[in-house]
């Protein structure tokens, strides 16, 4: 068929599961491979087959390194892909992390499930292994902001650095002499420690992120309502939890902490503990890329002294039992998994302490219960009544809001024909399209999971 096409397996009408497949008469890009998160639904559809054969899809090309647009590369390769996997350096260092650590989750789950005999499945495997994930890095390729990728006759592609976390990218491609932009996750252009998204600034047909399509993130500094509960809780004997993504928001909120210290606006004695080890190897990470940071190395180092890491989670409950209180920053960000429910066991039913929410929310979540006022969370196993505050900072979240992705796509000089938007939930999806075609006079269409949509015939 003589046509280019887009079709979705991931990341339509959702936030999670990011795989868009741009399917051309000579050759196909898979854009993003990420796992599914959230609720059960949604989590069991990691292990289907997708709807065309891997050896069907040529390439691979990842904005990111976040699991949800990562997190099914190791399957994938698994399953046979051959082709090149494109990303920038900075995410190959990243997803090269995160993949080894969520092989070995997938592994110890199904350990687990074998051992206390509560999985339906006999024996209970898991979705890959390490050596899966490991297996995937030989097909890694870096490519440098800017640089022209050719991948046939017809097709090359670009990057530019679009925010959100270290080494995040929008693509350009330029597909049969059409422009074809995929924007990747957005990220905001006053971020504290990265630089300002990079634009393009042409292109006929934007795929488009529209997590927070309906909604403005508050304008005020967060530094100052972080420093107002921080002080508050002190005041009456609290600890303070962040739950965190370890790629990104966990270094970021260790800047902006080490900044309210210096400042005097908290108390400098007070505690703080990164309790992540894959927090921890990224921090090491971010620091090898300093041109892609506002923040100087003496600034990261200033911030690497204030901050006590924590890779045993042995030392986990030493923490907890320690006396006075303190500041943990633990993964995971939406509180589904890693050491921040240990903590959250022992900290949500005392009301002197609080529970930060800083990113966005799934449904199904415990971080989406929690900004719900839900009475109680459910944690290995155990009911557990919700007493602690609940405050949630909406500009410290690492996506753009909706005047933000109007920003960007205010930057093309030549306006697409059509944006199709992905990553976000039905509601902010709506109010993006009609926020996009009223403001530009463009036609945009809300991608249906695994449907096919034409863009243009050749």
């Amino acid at each position: 068929m003589n046509t280019v096409s887009l079709q979705s397996f991931g990341a339509a009408e959702t936030v999670t599961g990011s795989k868009h497949l741009l399917k051309t008469p000579d050759f196909n890009i898979l854009f993003d491979c990420g796992l599914f998160q959230g609720r059960k639904s949604l989590r069991e559809q990691n292990w289907l087959s997708l709807p065309v054969h891997v050896s069907n899809i040529h390439a691979l090309i990842l904005t990111h390194a976040h699991l949800d647009h990562c997190g099914y590369i190791p399957l994938f390769v698994k399953r046979g892909f051959r082709g090149k996997i494109y990303m920038s350096s900075a995410t190959a260092e990243l997803t090269k992390l995160i993949l080894l650590d969520s092989a070995k989750i997938q592994e110890e789950d199904a350990d687990r499930a074998n051992r206390y005999h509560y999985s339906k499945h006999s024996p209970a495997l898991a979705l890959y292994t390490v050596k899966d994930a490991e297996n995937s890095f030989d097909q890694f390729v870096t490519v440098e902001f800017d640089e022209i990728v050719s991948l046939s006759a017809n097709l090359n592609f670009r990057f530019k650095q679009c925010g959100h976390i270290l080494g995040a990218c929008s693509v350009e491609v330029n597909c049969f002499n059409r422009k074809i932009i995929f924007s990747g996750d957005i990220g905001r252009v006053n971020s504290p420690i990265l630089e300002a998204p990079d634009f393009f600034t042409s292109a006929d047909y934007a795929v488009m992120e529209s997590t927070y399509g309906d909604r403005v993130h508050a304008s005020e500094d967060p530094s100052v309502e972080l420093a107002k509960v921080i002080n508050e809780t002190i005041k009456v004997g609290g600890n303070i939890l962040i739950p965190s993504f370890a790629v990104g928001r966990a270094q970021e909120l260790m800047y902006l902490i080490t900044k309210l210290k210096e400042s005097h606006m908290i108390p400098e004695h007070i505690p703080v503990f990164l309790d992540s080890p894959m927090a921890a190897e990224a921090t090491e990470i971010t620091f090898r890329y300093p041109e892609l940071f506002k923040v100087t190395i003496d600034e990261w180092n200033r911030v690497k002294k204030g901050v006590t890491v924590n890779r045993d989670s042995r030392n986990t409950e030493d923490i907890i039992n320690s006396k006075g209180s303190k500041i943990i920053i633990a993964a995971s960000g939406m509180l589904s998994g890693g050491r921040v429910l240990t903590y959250l066991k022992h900290y949500v039913g005392d009301t002197r302490n609080v529970i930060f929410i800083i990113g966005f929310q799934a449904e199904g979540t415990r971080g989406r219960a929690l900004l719900n006022q839900s009475y109680e969370l459910k944690i290995h196993g155990e009911y557990h009544q919700v007493k602690a505050r609940v405050k949630e900072i909406t500009s410290l979240s690492a996506h753009a809001d909706q005047r933000e992705l109007l920003n960007w796509v205010s930057k093309f000089k030549n306006k697409p024909v059509q944006v199709l938007l992905v990553h976000g939930e039905p509601s902010a999806q709506e109010a993006l399209r009609i926020k996009i075609r009223d403001t530009f006079n463009i036609q945009v269409h809300i991608m249906k999971q695994n449907q096919e949509r034409v863009l243009f015939d050749i």
